[in-house]
């Protein structure tokens, strides 16, 4: 095998960071297979697909954009929630554009974001055979597991770098920064001396990358000490509370009782487990009137769940946006999800209950430790803070959130998209 080019293997390392961490390998089954199939044969067709619709199709679809992108402060997004993230950027300085990659998915706003090109990803694969080779040096049986997640990691960063050399953007934006697309951009960004910001938009974990933006907003504390145990963190630092709930603070919920409980669920979550859990909680509690939220990427057949619970309401997360659900209702039951934040800030009763068994995503977001949300370790106990919150719901439960965002109980709470603005306009003035 030839010698591989000098810091080829380190840096798509560095793009797949999260994809090497012990909890994304201890996924359970369900979760990992829609990311990366177990059996080899079916992870071989799905980079068969990949090549074909993906590699081969974008060349012959070329990028017409809506707005021009050189010169502009580049928002890039790569979900519906980093576009609620960062969409009041947009709003709020003429020179910022919502960039995605071609053909990402952005839910409802794929029509509404500009894209950069991946037709000359394809170019970039001749170095594959180099890389997985280096990775599994490097990495071992976990490199030759995900092979297919390094084969679409493959040219991002110098597909990336050629396009910041042409449009040579005033600064990029990111809301995520561990996808391997994003982090594909923010190391093109390094290279080419183009300056960086980070807006965070949801709980960070220990397991994400250091923190390696020019400038970093964090939401509050919680989050700066998470990202300190990740490594050393480059860049400013601002505490700048939650821009996207800003519209939705003043409209805290005030009932002094619960009576209409949101559950949210994910791939993470069992069928047979949640199906048990949701027979109880209707069956104990007469009086309470239960919505479930699947994950937007959950496409599992919920269809007898629905023919055996009429009682139970449903919202769909491809059309109703987290606060609007939120906003509909008194309580919320959730496992990992940094959904239990916003429902606090909310002034709901928020309940940390998990139906799977993966220890290593136990309390992920340490919710549960900081005394964010009341714990309960089993359906009896969380039926019981059900009652006890239907009896009475106190109307300051928002503030224990203020160790996840610094605006909380500050003359800045409300106003975190202006201080955001403010931070970030003295900063690129600064550049």
């Amino acid at each position: 095998m030839p010698p591989l080019p000098p810091g080829r293997v380190a840096r798509l390392r560095d793009i797949l960071q999260l994809r090497f961490t012990p909890l994304f390998a201890n996924f359970p089954p369900a979760v990992l297979a829609t990311i990366s199939p177990a059996n080899p044969l079916k992870r071989l067709a799905r980079v068969l697909a990949y090549t074909a619709l993906r590699l081969v199709g974008h060349v012959f679809r070329p990028v017409r954009n809506r707005e021009a992108l050189p010169g502009k402060v580049w928002l890039y997004v790569v979900s519906p929630n980093n576009y609620d993230s960062l969409h009041f950027i947009q709003q709020a300085r003429p020179d910022a554009v919502l960039v995605a990659g071609q053909g990402k998915q952005i839910g409802r706003y794929n029509g509404l974001v500009n894209r950069l090109s991946l037709r000359r990803k394809l170019l970039y694969y001749g170095q594959y055979p180099l890389v997985l080779w280096g990775l599994a040096r490097m990495e071992g049986r976990r490199a030759r597991r995900f092979f297919d997640l390094i084969f679409y990691a493959v040219g991002y960063y110098e597909v990336y770098r050629r396009a910041l050399r042409r449009d040579r953007p005033k600064a990029v934006v990111f809301a995520n920064d561990h996808n391997d697309d994003t982090r594909a951009l923010l190391l093109a960004c390094r290279a080419e001396g183009i300056p960086t910001v980070y807006v965070q938009h949801a709980s960070v974990s220990t397991y994400f990358p250091p923190l390696g933006f020019g400038l970093n907003l964090l939401e509050g504390q919680d989050a700066l000490d998470k990202y300190r145990q990740c490594g050393p963190i480059l860049g400013q630092v601002a505490l700048v509370g939650m821009p996207k709930a800003d519209e939705f603070l003043g409209q805290r919920n005030r009932a002094p009782a619960v009576r209409r409980v949101g559950l949210t669920t994910n791939l993470h979550d069992p069928l047979p487990a949640l199906r048990d859990a949701l027979v109880y909680l209707i069956a104990e509690l007469p009086g309470l009137t239960f919505t479930l939220r699947p994950h937007p990427v959950d496409t599992r057949d919920y269809a007898p769940l629905q023919a055996e619970l009429p009682a139970l309401q449903w919202s769909d997360a491809r059309q109703e946006k987290i606060f609007d659900f939120l906003g509909r209702q008194d309580a919320l039951v959730a496992a990992d999800t940094s959904t239990h934040l916003e429902a606090t800030l909310l002034n709901l009763a928020s309940l940390y209950f998990r139906l799977g068994s993966n220890a290593m995503i136990e309390d992920y977001y340490g919710y549960a430790a900081q005394g964010l949300v009341d714990r309960a370790g089993t359906l009896s106990e969380l039926a019981a803070l059900l009652r006890r919150y239907a009896q009475h719901k106190p109307f300051d439960l928002y503030r224990r959130a203020a160790y996840y965002n610094a605006t909380i109980g500050t003359s800045d709470e409300g106003h975190s998209q202006a201080l955001c603005l403010q931070v970030l306009d003295e900063w690129l003035l600064g550049r």
